[in-house]
């Protein structure tokens, strides 16, 4: 027994030494080779497609210098956990380059050799609350190729991937194209007006924030709204709310298709944020179209209607407004590199291309409404988005928001260039007026010209893309996206540009995550009582006007219009009763439709908060049972 009880122990040890070995050794390996799980439905954690074709292209090795404050035990602790997450995502980009991404990890310490080299490097440091300065940044060098990110925010660790992914792409294709952007709106931004100073008022307004990123990838050339010609080197023209264009500015936006450029033009028909136009009820235009362009292509924009969905409805500070549309996965084209990771759009009073394009074009559908939607007229849509509700009919028509073009392209002035009203040509070289010859415009397009059209402005606006705040450590103005707005057209750029690679990563940055169950069940329920509530309120409407008859019944000769006979008052006291009901009936139904709605969003959102700890005892509780069971038949 005591041989057998030493053996035993024994083997225990022996046991006990093995399972330490295999844990150390199972650590050691997981160490080299490290891996994470992304559990997020976006995937938001793992390098997605667009970077692994980034990082295919590469050739030639890449340094990536990595500069992080480290060993200071007042730094705050969620900084140290985003600098940890950029490096993990770091080690990931150089494991999937296949060893041509080195990464040199720095740490800036005051009057340190690494502090010189962040310097020389652009890297910025942003200082603690304790006043000590902070350094999160890296610079991507390729050969004689310079690539730096000053400093990468916490607050937006989103676009983290995409910042380490663009600098990369900078170094592999360092020229930069051409982009004009022409525009009715302040998108680069407004000085101060001495005028508006004079008066104690600040005019001046920062750049968009859609124009800062577009600067930081393109050569930006602004292109005036009364331009006559688009410059040659311009690759890519952004027109936003190009309102009020001439002939001869269509004529130029024509010629530029023609010649193979491409074009992404924002169009409104109710620009609500357009201050200088009068958006908002500041009595101005506030439409914006390019009616001859678009009739050459065989569209329509109508600028009198604005789309209105149930399906899509947003909710505002001053209730729903159905017209202002807040779109999901379900409303995008999800087999288009443009749209796929755009699921989550903002857009304000749109508007809905109609028509088909003429032969040799094709279309592509990038965004479209439900099928219960309706258009409406803008300024009901602006005052009212309750009265819209009332009265809705869903058209059972998906309408257009966004959409591109591609093919043969035809001219819009197959007569040449428009002449300015009382413009003649004058006698040259001895010959008649009537015989001069302009030089011949394109006819036809050359070369692969696209067109991408939306049918909104406000979308792009900083009120409604992005949320602006000053970073804690430095002051500075820092804009995190609220929606996939500024993606959606930076997207449209890069891909009319030529690098598509970068759009997938981008489209990851959208944070929103709205309820779609909860908006599709509510715009069900609203159907359900919008015919109740008509009703009540026709029969309302009757019972005033019986009534009003009634009193104007009193309007006889002499002393008779102020006497009513005994059948004239019980019929008067009937309808007052009616109306007094049929009032606090339609209350009622209002007040019934309001609590199902919000008992309903409750009850999915405590749902979600409970299934998975339900689930979890649930299981528990099964297995128990399986192993009591099992146990009773042994």
């Amino acid at each position: 027994m005591k041989k057998q009880g030493i053996q035993t122990t024994l083997f225990s040890a022996v046991g006990v030494a093995a399972m330490f070995v295999a844990l150390v050794a199972f650590n050691w390996i997981a160490a080299r080779g490290k891996a994470r799980i992304d559990l997020t439905a976006e995937r938001a954690y793992t390098l997605s497609e667009g970077t692994r074709k980034i990082l295919a292209k590469l050739d030639t090795p890449v340094l990536v210098r990595f500069y992080c404050t480290r060993g200071d035990s007042r730094v705050p602790v969620f900084l140290k956990n985003h600098a940890q997450n950029v490096e993990d995502l770091l080690g990931e980009f150089r494991q999937r380059s296949k060893g041509l991404i080195e990464i040199q990890k720095l740490d800036p310490e005051p009057d340190s050799d690494a502090e010189d080299s962040a310097k020389l490097d652009g890297i910025e440091p942003r200082m603690t609350e304790l006043g000590e300065p902070f350094y999160l940044g890296l610079s991507v060098t390729m050969l004689d190729q310079k690539e730096t990110v000053p400093f990468l925010d916490p607050q937006a660790a989103r676009l983290l991937e995409y910042e380490v992914a663009r600098a990369i792409s900078r170094v592999i294709t360092p020229e930069k194209p051409t982009l004009g952007i022409l525009s009715a709106l302040p998108v680069a931004g407004q000085q101060n007006n001495p005028m508006m100073m004079m008066r104690g008022r600040q005019g001046g307004q920062p750049a968009w924030h859609l124009y800062t990123e577009l600067k930081r990838t393109f050569n930006v050339k602004q292109i005036e709204t009364s331009a006559e010609s688009i410059p040659d080197d311009v690759k890519v023209l952004l027109a936003i709310h190009p309102k009020g264009l001439s002939d001869a500015t269509q004529y130029a936006i024509d010629q530029f298709v023609l010649r193979g450029g491409k074009l992404i033009a924002f169009l409104d028909p109710l620009a609500a944020l357009d201050a200088q136009g009068g958006g908002m009820m500041g009595g101005g235009p506030t439409n914006s179209t390019m009616e001859k362009l678009l009739k050459a292509w065989g569209l329509s924009f109508d600028t009198t209607k604005v789309v209105a969905d149930m399906n899509y409805v947003a909710r505002l500070q001053q209730g729903r407004m159905p017209a202002v549309l807040q779109l999901n996965e379900q409303a995008v084209n999800k087999d288009d590199v443009l749209t796929a990771g755009n699921d989550s759009l903002f857009l304000g009073f749109a508007g809905a291309f109609t028509g088909t394009p003429t032969e040799g074009l094709t279309q592509t559908v990038l965004v479209h409404s439900s099928a219960n939607s309706q258009l409406v007229d803008p300024m009901t849509a602006q005052m009212s988005g309750e009265q819209i509700v009332k009265d809705f009919a869903p058209s059972g028509t998906q309408y257009t928001l966004a959409l591109r073009l591609a093919g043969k392209f035809k001219t819009a002035f197959p007569e040449g260039k428009p002449k300015p009203a009382g413009d003649q040509p004058k006698p040259e070289d001895g010959k008649p007026a009537d015989k001069l010859e302009e030089k011949a415009g394109l006819k036809e397009s050359t070369g692969e010209p696209a067109v991408v059209l939306v049918g909104d402005t406000d979308l792009l606006q900083d009120q409604l893309a992005v949320e602006v705040a000053m970073n804690p450590f430095g002051g500075q103005r820092i804009a995190i996206p609220r929606n996939s707005n500024i993606a959606f057209a930076q997207s449209a750029v890069e891909q009319m540009a030529g690098d598509s690679n970068l759009i997938a990563v981008r489209s990851r940055a959208s944070r929103e995550r709205p309820f779609t169950v909860v908006a599709a069940l509510q715009a069900r329920a609203e159907e359900n009582f919008r015919s109740k509530i008509r009703e009540l309120e026709t029969g309302l409407a009757e019972a005033q006007r019986k009534l009003n008859e009634l009193q104007r019944a009193k309007g006889g000769e002499g002393g008779q219009k102020f006497i009513l006979s005994s059948e004239q008052q019980a019929e008067i006291a009937n309808f007052r009763k009616k109306e007094a009901e049929t009032k606090v009936e339609l209350k009622q139904v209002r007040k019934k439709l309001r609590a199902d709605i919000d008992s309903l969003e409750n009850r999915i959102k405590w749902l979600n908060i409970a299934a998975m700890p339900v689930l979890v005892v649930v299981a528990g509780v099964v297995l128990a049972l399986r192993r009591r069971s099992l146990q009773a038949a042994r």
